[in-house]
């Protein structure tokens, strides 16, 4: 029989940096009881956002950063949008070039990832904060 289960996670962040979430995913995975299923995961925040990416080489977010500061430059002077400083509008960006959700398969109780892969929230604001994410279960 299906199952549906949803927790709410706070995340707090140091600034601008990226957060490995896998491990609290599967935590929730395993107080659910599901074996197999889909995990849905939605960060409430347009300054933040959650990517699939690699975890066994830190230079790779390192080069992510990079290309995002290509992409979204903090305090670019067209920007119309800076109410909470010269990082707002791109973080902004960012959040939008990433997504704010996820939706991953369930297999033996834990997240059925590639060898390489985890779940990352990553932070585009300077300062720490604190952020909410909903983890939505459903499986058997």
């Amino acid at each position: 029989m299906a199952c549906w289960q949803q927790t709410n996670i706070e995340i707090h962040t140091s600034g601008r940096s990226t957060v490995e979430l896998s491990a609290q995913v599967n935590n929730v995975i395993a107080q659910s009881g599901i074996d197999q299923g889909l995990a849905h995961i939605f960060l409430k925040h347009t300054s933040a956002s959650l990517m699939l990416c690699e975890n066994a080489d830190p230079t790779v977010l390192t080069d992510m950063e990079t290309i995002m500061q290509r992409l979204a430059p903090d305090g670019d002077p067209e920007y119309q949008h800076d109410y909470e400083g010269d990082d707002d509008m791109a973080a902004h960006v960012r959040s939008v070039l990433t997504s704010n959700d996820i939706t991953l398969p369930i297999s033996q109780g834990r997240l059925n990832l590639g060898t390489w892969q985890g779940v990352f929230l990553y932070e585009h604001r300077y300062r720490p904060h604190r952020r909410q994410l909903v983890v939505t279960l459903n499986g058997q």
